[in-house]
């Protein structure tokens, strides 16, 4: 991509469905990349023990928090881009970039602060019982202090994605990942020179991992791209471009907070059945993650391409892009659904050689990836609703999503068949939401072309 590239609108023309497929294939390795981190740390941290295991669940929902809150900013920043870039307003799409990066580093500065400070009432709320809260420890007061190089990024490889550049997020992420991995067994079992830090050596590999994020994406924003404005703005200037972003982002941010929500009361639930419980359903989600990359790296796309069309008023390519990406969806999740049901035993071994952690992670595996093609669905209508301007109509999903599905319905199957029963009520709660979102999207398409 040329310098100045950013400026011009690259998505509203051309065959949508080869320029979906065009844009999803180097997202899927930025979003396999996230994946990776976790799972990586999961597999080298179980070789530690089952507490160090469960303590590494424990942080799951927390650490989806607050990717989450950046999440949400890059999501409202990409929005507001993609709208600009369509429309040809080259000024305003350098001003939304540079105010969206301000926001970041707003939001760094007071979660990280707040986090160090409730480390233990927050995780003792959770279920963490006293064996595994050092552990928890360890872990947490190196990783909040390193946020900004997890959050900085996500925000920056949004303002990327909006200008049709999916390749360089996606290359830069997978770097980050695979430093990560390199770094991960040495630091965490002391191998060669480096120092045994047990599971702090996971959180250093990891800050040290997107700290390539880091460099790399003020390097295209600021160089490449020149999507940075260094002067100095009118406050009214900058509370304008966040009253924009905002406007998505704290839905969006919300919706992807509720998220590790449902994970804080669904491991609530099976912190009943003790830790192995709870580490067989940590281990599941993160293959979980990678059962759904795909869909995730269409879902990512989905933004900037409907956000271009919309500012550029091509409606109609809106409509097929959408069209496209649900028979994608189908097609993905049940190729993803009869890969996890047939590999589930191997796949929960890697893991792991506890066998009641196994057995939890293999029972999920074959329950809740049958929804996923559905799930999809809702993945790839959030970002069309957010960029249509209608974000608490997809927070509204999600909520309902955790709190009047996956929440009951985890409960009740508890209750009448133990820990199948949880998994269950979560693909239940999938497919209903996956049907729910299509509609949605397609009502608010229709209005927008009919207003």
């Amino acid at each position: 991509m040329s310098h100045g590239a950013s400026a011009r609108a690259q998505l509203t023309e051309g065959n949508v469905p080869r320029m979906l497929i065009r844009l999803t294939i180097p997202m899927i390795f930025g979003v396999l990349s996230m994946g990776l981190y976790n799972l990586v740390d999961t597999l080298f941290v179980g070789r530690l023990g089952k507490e160090q295991l469960a303590a590494l669940s424990f942080t799951f929902p927390v650490v989806l928090v607050i990717n989450s809150l950046a999440l949400g900013v890059g999501i409202g920043a990409a929005a507001a881009i993609s709208r600009a870039i369509g429309a040809g307003d080259h000024s305003r799409v350098r001003r939304l970039t540079t105010d969206s990066l301000l926001l970041a580093l707003l939001t760094v500065g007071v979660f990280a602060t707040a986090g160090s400070l409730t480390i233990d009432p927050l995780f003792r709320l959770l279920g963490a019982n006293e064996r595994i809260l050092p552990y928890i420890h360890e872990y947490m007061t190196i990783w909040y202090p390193g946020m900004v190089f997890v959050v900085f990024p996500m925000v920056g490889n949004n303002a990327i994605r909006a200008t049709g550049d999916t390749r360089t997020p996606g290359i830069v992420m997978m770097i980050g990942a695979l430093a990560n991995a390199t770094l991960d067994p040495l630091l965490i079992f002391g191998i060669g020179p480096f120092p045994a830090l047990g599971i702090r050596g996971a959180a250093v590999a990891t800050l040290l991992g997107r700290s390539i994020t880091f460099v790399a994406a003020i390097y295209v924003l600021s160089v490449r791209e020149r999507l940075l404005d260094f002067r100095r703005p009118t406050i009214a200037a900058v509370l304008s471009s966040w009253k924009e972003v905002l406007y998505v982002a704290v839905p969006a941010a919300a919706t992807r907070m509720i998220v590790p929500i449902g994970a804080g009361l669904v491991t609530r639930v099976l912190s009943e059945y003790g830790p192995e419980a709870v580490a067989g359903y940590g281990v599941a989600t993160r293959i979980e993650f990678f059962g759904l990359a795909v869909i995730r790296a269409l879902a990512a796309v989905m933004a900037p391409f409907i956000g271009q069309n919309l500012g550029a008023g091509e409606i109609s390519r809106i409509r097929e892009g959408y069209r496209t990406a649900q028979r994608m969806s189908l097609i993905i999740g049940g190729v993803s659904f009869a890969v996890l049901f047939i590999l589930a035993g191997p796949i929960a071994r890697l893991f792991t050689e506890a066998s009641d952690v196994v057995r939890t992670t293999m029972r999920y595996l074959r329950i809740v990836p049958v929804a996923y093609a559905l799930q999809g669905f809702y993945l790839i209508s959030t970002p069309g609703l957010n960029v249509l301007r209608k974000p608490l109509t997809a927070a509204g999903l999600g909520a309902m999503e955790v709190f009047v599905l996956i929440a009951p319905l985890a409960l009740l199957g508890s209750w009448l068949f133990g820990i199948t029963g949880v998994f269950a009520g979560i693909a239940v709660s999938y497919a209903i939401t996956g049907i729910l979102s299509r509609v949605a999207f397609r009502r608010t398409l229709a209005s927008t072309t009919t207003a």
